[in-house]
């Protein structure tokens, strides 16, 4: 049985098609991801099949009721002044109103006739239920009471992530739509969304550029193009696996194509001399040459039709892909050592220091990923080591031939006035071909260059900052989560151009595809240690960081604290032995949890 069904769905966005023929159906229990380029329209698609858009053309089919299908945007929320627990209140604007005109009267001893009215209305409405399921879903995400009078805008990215799914989940619903659910998160909050996820009984749709956490969650991977939908069984890694079967076989049907084309256009001319020569012989006091012409005539005719047949059903020439084929020039490096890190201690306050005697060497052909919870000092570090910050105590070290390119600034140095051509043309010695060869390299082809960069979204300017720095002949490139904002192709190319890259990276991300294609080396910052681990991000996950036996004990612990949270939340059965089932089960998750712990 299908939750939500959509047809041939047609979007217009000012009289432009934005896709066409998109169709997507989700079952009980499913998991699936929606995927695409930023930009095709995945949110409007999600936006459409709720009833939020109009739709030009296609039809949806909704087996559920309206509240109960919980859909959990991109809303911006850095600024939002509300509590935890008034951010999760506004699910139900009606109630929370009722709810601070009640307070307001109380606080007041204003008990008149229009308070009994408004009092009586929240019963009605069954306001005080509301409450204790706010309370329930608050508890089941795992916020601690403490962050429930917090405002809102100072919780981390995981604990507003957590907030997120409470608000939407108070309605029990029976489909979860997530648009971007891991933007912002740390590793291990989006570890614990998987894990939430996978104890989550219905269904889940979900937009995502995290490949990892696609893989983890996904049971069915549909990608949205201008086309329309195409659905693959599975995860990103068998989606991927997938496309690039199809893009071969594609690739060969068309060479088969025109080398049938070719043959049958080159048989139709000979057809054609050999009829017009045969034509101009006969007469009719020759049969022979008469006869002759009309069978090649015949044969013309049969030519022309399988050529017109191949040309009705033809096959479009694969979009090919670009490939980074220049040469990289990098400021010349000689030494071994480029940056050095001696007895470093840094703090913002004298209350708690990030760094204590910190020493470390950044060494020419490093790939460093800098790893660590959210909060914990990556981009200190960073700043510390590109000089934007200085360090408390101790001293770094640069080598005199070091050339560092920093993102962060360079994105902040964009020129909002210039194209994006113009801003690629002020790099040293580039001509325009190749500043429009690198460009389509990036995804900017055609006309895309010349837009400016005031009117490009996020995700752009950081491809076109990307670009500028990757050219700026500095050999050492420092990015602080560099693939933010930008869709899976995009992230790809940007790998590729790093392991190409002959300088030094050192690098903060949490997209863990981009950490294990690029890292030769791992700087792990863990409540005021810092561990260097000389190997690939994975070589570091099974050896130092965790073994896939602790691991499996982390995400079973992790399990097992979900279903606590969820049992906790739950009224206490009155019935006898209904009760002391329930505080033997307590019991039993309190004491596997102690048991891991050990």
């Amino acid at each position: 049985m299908f939750l939500l069904r959509a047809e041939d769905i047609t979007i217009e966005i000012n009289g432009n098609i934005l896709f066409e023929n998109a169709s997507i159906e989700i079952g009980d229990g499913d998991r699936i991801a929606l995927i695409g380029n930023n930009g095709v329209g995945k949110t409007t698609f999600i936006k459409s099949m709720l009833g939020k858009l109009p739709i030009k053309k296609g039809t949806v089919q909704l087996k559920v009721k309206e509240n109960e299908v919980g859909w959990m945007d991109q809303e911006s929320t850095e600024t939002d002044e509300r509590t935890t627990r008034e951010f999760v209140e506004m699910e139900n604007q009606h109630l929370l109103d009722l709810k601070k005109k009640l307070k307001r009267a109380e606080d007041q001893n204003n008990y008149t006739d229009d308070y009994m009215e408004v009092f009586q209305q929240y019963i009605d409405g069954n306001g005080y239920d509301w409450e204790a399921a706010i309370e329930r879903q608050l508890s089941k995400v795992g916020l601690e009471e403490g962050l429930w009078s917090q405002p809102f805008k100072n919780l981390s990215g995981g604990q507003k992530t957590r907030a997120k799914l409470a608000k939407v989940m108070i309605n029990e619903p029976k489909l979860l739509i997530l648009d971007e659910p891991t933007n912002h998160l740390d590793s291990d909050s989006i570890d614990w969304l998987v894990q939430w996820l996978s104890q989550f009984k219905g269904a889940v749709l979900f937009t995502s550029h995290e490949r990892d956490f696609i893989d983890k969650v996904a049971t069915i991977t549909y990608e949205l193009t201008s086309k329309g939908t195409r659905k693959y069984q599975g995860g990103y890694s068998f989606y991927h696996e997938q496309k690039q079967l199809e893009q071969k076989t594609l690739e060969l049907q068309y060479q088969k194509q025109e080398t049938e084309r070719k043959k049958l256009a080159e048989a139709v001319n000979q057809y054609r001399q050999w009829f017009d020569k045969a034509h101009a012989a006969a007469s009719e006091r020759d049969p022979f040459a008469k006869k002759k012409a009309n069978k090649n005539m015949t044969r013309l005719k049969a030519k022309e039709k399988a050529l017109e047949r191949l040309e009705n059903n033809r096959i479009e020439k694969p979009a090919e892909t670009k490939n980074i084929n220049y040469r990289i020039d990098t400021e010349e490096f000689s030494s071994r050592t480029m940056l050095a890190l001696s007895d470093v201690s840094f703090s913002y306050s004298s209350e708690k220091s990030l760094f204590n005697q910190l020493s470390l060497e950044i060494n020419r052909g490093d790939r460093i990923a800098v790893v660590g919870k959210n909060g914990i000092g990556k981009t200190t570090l960073l700043k510390l080591l590109t000089g934007k910050l200085e360090p408390s105590y101790g001293k770094i070290t640069k080598n005199p031939q070091l050339s560092i390119g920093y993102f962060m600034q360079e994105l902040e140095s964009l020129d909002y006035e210039e194209t994006i051509l113009e801003q690629v043309l002020s790099l040293p010695n580039m001509t325009q071909t190749e500043a429009r060869t690198i460009l389509a390299c990036f995804l900017f082809r055609r006309e895309d260059v010349f837009k400016k960069v005031k009117d490009l979204s996020m995700g752009e300017k950081c491809r076109v900052a990307f670009v500028k720095l990757y050219f700026s002949h500095a050999n050492l490139l420092v990015f602080d989560e560099p693939t933010n904002y930008l869709d899976i192709e995009t992230r790809e190319r940007i790998e590729d151009a790093l392991v190409m890259y002959p300088g030094a990276v050192i690098m903060v991300s949490h997209d863990s595809f981009l950490l294990r294609k690029v890292a030769n080396r791992i700087i792990s910052l863990e409540d005021g240690d810092v561990f260097d681990y000389p190997g690939t991000y994975d070589e570091w996950i099974e050896n130092t960081h965790m073994s896939s036996e602790l691991q499996k004990i982390k995400n079973e612990r992790s399990i097992l604290e979900l279903q606590l949270a969820n049992l906790i939340a739950e009224e206490v059965p009155d019935d006898e032995q209904q009760k002391e089932l329930y505080e033997r089960k307590l019991k039993e998750l309190k004491q596997k949890i102690t048991e891991l712990e050990m």
